[in-house]
């Protein structure tokens, strides 16, 4: 009653003080006494011209694009957690669950510590990127691109991009890697030492490839060595480091009889690991489309290629694993169409900038075969990996890889990119043998190929090893077989379940 009376009052003043001394103007330039007219109207900022106004919508545009990217990516988390602890067993899914998790934070502080510097940092080249500083720390006028920028991160400087927004996607970029070494020493592998091994990744490992290859490095520079958004800068780093580990490690217990028979332990949740398949699919969608750094360029036609490209060979991978698996096992495996929509996704990858649709789905369909192939044959050798990371991940890393040697269409390597910002030189692979490129581009990817696995083995190896020595590498055998959800973090993911354990 009285919030109304008193607007009623104020209501009434108003219209009598309107009436006396006319319209009151309640702007606060009107409360400045004694202002010339001229002075205010001076004051007021002028409205941005067309010519100032293109460069903030250029960069805004490509900002959002890459953020939202990078975001899908960093979702990819979930698929990965979900893949991996629906192939595992349920007394494991807890562990399962927590280093996935945790993972992508202990990658985050590695690669922000020093990651990023080492593998952007100058050096054209070079083996390792020298920014002289750390934590991000260099000289840098991000977003001005090529002949305008000024800074120690020029390998990055063709992306219209605040400094920042680079970091956050290959920050996501660098996780990935991670992570994929999780499924292949699962179900054995103490936790803090999983968490170690992810920071020297970040920090010692990834960084050092990617410079070679993103960061203008030795490869870029000397071979015009291409991976468009990481068959090998990612997937094959993390599958190498991954095979390692695997094979460090050890099969688990039962995994192979007295006699060299492998002997099958089944997935716990295929719901999971459809839900966590069916998640990357969708983040890789950020994965590749993202790496274009932008669409105001072409107004977004390179990304929607990209992106076209990226599910055609996920769908003809998917087709191929499972016609694959029901020839040689009796049955279409859902296992093997889960992954073999993988294989697809890290086939297509390297290429998915420079190659046709029609290219991009024949390399999933080789993918899809690939991987089974793959998945049957590091078992026969007993190297377990239990979710067929390296099958995935290090097996169709590397064909997708050589597929830029073979199926680029025509010769990018002259290319340039002209924006408000600067132009700059961006390169690009040499038309591949299978489009009249001969093998020039194809001996480069080789080359890449064989140079990355030379490191990385041995790093991941000696890191591993160390870990072993200082702090151990496997849980006790006990502790395995009762599972590592109760002994490594005193906890169920089914609690009050009753489980039937077969193994």
């Amino acid at each position: 009653m009285f919030t109304k009376r008193m607007t009623r009052w104020f209501c009434a003043a108003a219209i009598l003080a309107a009436v006396l001394f006319g319209p009151v103007d309640l702007s606060p330039l009107a409360f400045a006494e004694g202002e010339n007219p001229s002075t205010v109207a001076a004051a007021t900022p002028a409205s941005p011209t067309v010519d100032e106004m293109v460069p903030k919508l250029w960069v805004a545009a490509d900002t959002v694009w890459v953020l939202v990217c990078g975001m899908l990516v960093f979702f990819m988390n979930l698929g990965f957690g979900c893949v991996e602890s629906g192939f595992a067993r349920s007394k494991n899914c807890v562990n399962i669950l927590s280093k996935n998790f945790i993972v992508f934070a202990a990658t985050s502080l590695a690669y922000f510590l020093l990651g990023w510097d080492l593998m952007f940092g100058a050096g054209d080249g070079a083996f390792v990127g020298n920014s002289g500083s750390w934590m991000v720390g260099a000289a840098d006028n991000s977003p001005a691109v090529g002949d305008k920028y000024v800074g120690q991160y020029g390998s990055i400087a063709w992306a219209s991009v605040p400094l920042w927004t680079k970091f956050f996607f290959q920050l996501v970029f660098a996780g990935t890697a991670a992570t994929i070494v999780s499924g292949a020493v699962a179900e054995r592998i103490k936790y803090h030492s999983f968490i170690i091994f992810s920071f020297l990744m970040a920090l010692v490992i990834y960084p050092i490839t990617g410079h070679w290859i993103w960061g203008f490095g030795y490869l870029a520079k000397e071979w015009n060595f291409w991976d468009f958004a990481g068959s090998t800068a990612v997937h094959s780093v993390g599958g190498w480091a991954a095979l390692t580990g695997a094979l460090i490690l050890g099969p688990r217990i039962g995994k192979y009889s007295s006699s060299g028979k492998v002997q099958a332990l089944p997935g716990h949740n295929m719901m999971a690991a459809f839900i966590g398949c069916l998640v990357l699919w969708f983040g890789w969608f950020g994965f590749n489309p993202g790496s274009t750094f932008g669409v105001a360029a072409d107004g977004g036609a390179l990304a929607s290629q990209v992106a076209v490209n990226t599910n055609m060979a996920a769908a003809a991978a998917t087709v191929a694993a499972t016609i694959t698996a029901w020839l040689l096992l009796g049955k279409p495996d859902i296992g093997m169409t889960l992954n073999g929509c993988l294989a697809g996704l890290v086939g297509i990858t390297a290429s998915a900038a420079f190659t046709t649709i029609q290219c991009a789905a024949i390399i999933g369909a080789i993918a899809g075969v690939l991987v089974v192939l793959s998945v049957l044959f590091f078992d026969r050798i007993k190297i377990d990996d239990p979710v067929g990371a390296t099958s995935v991940h290090l097996v169709c890393g590397i064909f997708g890889t050589l597929c830029v040697g073979l199926f680029t269409s025509s010769d990018l390597s002259t290319t340039v990119a002209n924006t408000p910002m600067g132009a700059a030189a961006v390169g690009g692979p040499y038309a591949g043998l299978f489009f009249g490129g001969g093998t020039k581009q194809l001996i480069a990817q080789l080359v890449g190929v064989l140079l990355v696995g030379a490191y990385v083995v041995p790093v991941s190896a000696i890191c591993w090893l160390i870990i072993k020595a200082v702090v151990g590498l496997r849980v006790a055998a006990q502790e395995e077989v009762e599972g590592l959800d109760i002994g490594e973090h005193g906890n169920e993911a089914y609690h009050g379940f009753v489980m039937v354990r077969t193994e």
